[in-house]
């Protein structure tokens, strides 16, 4: 599992940050896993979010572009399972170039939650529902947070 090494992120500092959630609205349970784990980590850092709704993961940078033009960090959630044709490939590599360069152009933390899975047990696997393995939407909000601290810091 991809989780294996990971960090243990602390969320010193976090306080005061103001944080979206933009969240895909395709395979619900697993949507609704990653939006928990999300709302976890920003509850247990004292911070209330804004959460949109998007139609799919496609839809998921241009939503974040304009987020992250009034937030401190935006955490963009959503899971895309490969099918029988190239289409998975095409979103897959749109999505995560865009969301990439939505955080580079604005300077704003995207936390990257955007599961590209062969099959739904793997996407389970990562939604940090019970029984999964890994909790993909908290670990996108911690990271994000994380960063959205570090760059108060270098810009203080």
């Amino acid at each position: 599992m991809s989780g294996h090494g990971a960090p243990k992120i602390q969320l010193d500092g976090a306080e005061g940050l103001t944080v979206a959630i933009v969240a895909s609205s395709w395979h619900t349970e697993v949507m609704d896993g990653l939006v928990a784990g999300s709302e976890a980590a920003l509850a247990e850092a004292g911070i209330e979010a804004t959460l949109v709704r998007v139609a799919g993961s496609f839809e998921l940078p241009v939503v974040a572009a304009q987020l992250a033009r009034t937030h401190d960090a935006v955490i963009a959630l959503g899971v895309i399972i490969r099918g029988g044709t190239p289409h998975f490939d095409y979103v897959c590599a749109a999505a995560t170039d865009s969301l990439s360069r939505v955080a580079l152009d604005s300077g704003t933390p995207i936390g990257f939650g955007l599961l590209t899975c062969d099959d739904e047990e793997q996407a389970i696997a990562r939604a940090g529902l019970a029984g999964s393995q890994e909790d993909k939407g908290r670990e996108a909000t911690e990271a994000a947070l994380s960063t959205a601290v570090t760059l108060r810091g270098l810009r203080a």
